[in-house]
């Protein structure tokens, strides 16, 4: 992969994760370390804060994220990775509530392909998105990391 910012690799007791940001912004969290780390300048804080918060997150010492974000905010997609912003630590939402909340009840399996392709997974909280009736359902990190995201946030005992 050719890197036109900067990248950082974390690992933890989660799994390794790569993180990604470009002009001082976070793009991107990927389930597995970048091929190549690369800091330019104008991220490499945005990135070793990222990392801060994302190992406090998950030792369960943070429970919000503070770091800038980029990430596409046009169109349904946009309004769902806002939406998703705003559900609080400790709580999940459906699709279908999602849905009705963007603006579009009938569209939530539109919800799952925004949330599938969410590029900043955990700092923007997908894994809070369940099922019908908190039924757990797809993850990009696989549903075991999305079961332990919940359980460490006390959604799941």
């Amino acid at each position: 992969m050719t890197l036109s910012g900067s990248a950082l690799g974390v690992t933890t007791s989660f799994g390794a994760f790569g993180i990604f940001a470009s002009g001082g912004k976070v793009t991107s969290l990927t389930f597995s370390p970048p091929e190549e780390e690369r800091l330019l300048p104008e991220d490499e804080t945005v990135l070793r804060e990222a990392v801060r918060q994302l190992n406090e997150y998950l030792s369960g010492e943070r429970k919000a994220f503070s770091i800038p974000l980029s990430f596409p905010q046009e169109g349904f997609s946009g309004r769902v990775l806002q939406l998703l912003r705003e559900i609080p630590y400790g709580s999940c939402r459906s699709y279908g509530e999602l849905a009705v909340a963007a603006g579009s009840p009938k569209a939530a399996r539109a919800v799952g392909a925004a949330c599938h392709h969410n590029p900043i997974p955990i700092f923007i909280p997908c894994h809070r998105v369940v099922g019908k009736n908190g039924r757990l359902t797809g993850y990009a990190g696989g549903l075991p990391l999305k079961e332990r995201l919940l359980r460490l946030e006390g959604v799941i005992k």
